[in-house]
């Protein structure tokens, strides 16, 4: 039996969607959409969310809302991550989500999960076109609030998880703040990415991975580039591979470059512009320990993430 249903995920930099039509453990997309609405706009700071996060978030989740309807979806689910977790005032969030999608499917509303949970979601989308052999797996989901790090192998078999309470959004928002960046300004970023790596390594026994999975828009955006695209395209982005050697490239590029070089960039989506330089240190960070522990020295790109594991909770 086929079942159409959508997952939307909220989290520091974006808000997502995917309407899909699931028959048991498959799902062929309908609609996969992004918007950059930085709803973890001064979060890290501040501990609460900006009015004007909450109304960009809104506008995008009433354009959502209609999507809904006009593809006939029978259930949704919305998941709100880092910048929501971290947030005390995100019961007014959680109004205008009921208010929104309650509209359109009675009841329905976002829920705020936990890392762990995250972390799993984000293994279970990712690895399903993944060959088993290449297993076990590393998935790395890096977004603007957390970086969720995930040993597992096949299916949905995960050995173990960490959010790690840094993303891109947080790092440029605390360290990075010329333009570009200063030596000591990226400096510093580094030693804050290594701390909280740490205990991310020490639970999650990267050691043991044979096969490094890269989820979320640094990601992708890094393959694009590492890649020379000259327009972005998802469907050659997904499972792409990009070399140690050439990511350390693109990275120093981007993490050296101006505002306005990176927005000149063909693959570089306006909303990721100030913030995909953290990103990149972050994914340098991550490329020499993976290097160093488990001998690692490709990444492997997919496009398919937590939406797709979400759809795939739907279904359970």
């Amino acid at each position: 039996m086929v079942r159409r249903v959508a997952a939307i995920d909220c989290g520091t930099n974006s808000i997502r969607l995917l309407i899909a039509d699931v028959t048991g453990a498959h799902l062929d997309d309908v609609h996969r959409e992004t918007r950059i609405v930085r709803l973890g706009q001064g979060v890290d700071a501040t501990g609460r969310l900006a009015a004007e996060a909450i109304a960009r978030t809104r506008a995008a989740l009433i354009d959502y809302a209609a999507l809904l309807k006009r593809h006939g979806v029978e259930r949704v689910r919305m998941v709100a991550t880092s910048a929501t977790r971290d947030a005390v005032n995100r019961d007014i969030f959680f109004a205008m989500t009921a208010d929104v999608l309650g509209a359109v499917i009675p009841g329905s509303i976002a829920e705020v999960i936990s890392g762990a949970e995250e972390a799993e979601l984000s293994f279970l989308g990712a690895v399903g076109e993944l060959d088993s052999a290449a297993a076990p797996f590393v998935v790395v989901d890096l977004g603007g609030g957390s970086t969720e790090i995930v040993l597992g192998k096949a299916g949905n078999d995960v050995v173990a998880s960490y959010s790690a309470d840094i993303g891109c959004v947080r790092l440029t928002e605390r360290c990075l703040h010329s333009d570009p960046p200063t030596p000591d300004e990226v400096r510093s970023a580094r030693l804050l990415v290594r701390e909280k790596l740490e205990p991310a390594l020490q639970v999650v026994p990267v050691a043991k991975a044979r096969t490094w999975v890269g989820l979320a828009g640094t990601m992708t955006t890094l393959s694009a580039l590492a890649h020379r695209m000259s327009s972005y395209d998802a469907g050659a982005i997904h499972l792409s591979r990009v070399s140690g050697a050439d990511l350390q490239v693109v990275c120093e590029r981007l993490i050296g470059m101006t505002r306005a070089q990176r927005a000149a960039l063909p693959v570089m989506h306006e909303g990721r512009v100030d913030v995909i330089g953290g990103g990149a240190i972050v994914v340098e960070e991550l490329a020499c320990e993976l290097r160093s522990r488990a001998g690692i020295d490709e990444l492997t790109v997919s496009e398919h993430d937590i939406l797709d594991g979400i759809v795939l909770s739907l279904s359970a």
